[in-house]
């Protein structure tokens, strides 16, 4: 087992966060996006079995990013930390630019996201 320094603390935040801000999103999301499309869209069978699930794709992969971050620093190497931390980094980076540009800036999501990859910065330079 790895040693948990401040770097890997970093890391760990990190996937808190994400981890954190995935299930707020996926609550939130279903609740004020996905239940009034399905209710108020004559959508083909089809598109309603698609629209939850699109909708959550980047539940899912912030949730599992966030899990990926909170088990490397323990159980990895040095590479797997930093193949994880740029992957997961991209993800959340991604996340925090198109949540700030679609939401003018008015979301916390942006700023936690945008954290959370800062911290991964930080502690894939350990």
């Amino acid at each position: 087992m790895e040693e948990v320094n401040t770097y890997n603390w970093a890391l760990i935040t990190a996937g808190a966060i994400g981890c954190i801000v995935a299930v707020f999103h996926g609550v939130l999301m279903q609740k004020l996006m996905i239940k009034p499309i399905l209710a108020g869209a004559k959508l083909a069978q089809t598109s309603r079995r698609l629209v939850p699930l699109l909708l959550h794709f980047s539940t899912l992969f912030w949730f599992l990013g966030g899990v990926a971050l909170i088990v490397v620093p323990l159980v990895g190497d040095a590479s797997a930390v930093v193949t994880t931390s740029i992957f997961v980094g991209a993800m959340y980076a991604f996340g925090a630019v198109g949540n700030f540009w679609g939401t003018s800036g008015k979301h916390p999501g942006w700023v936690l996201l945008a954290v959370s990859a800062a911290l991964i910065v930080y502690g894939t330079a350990g």
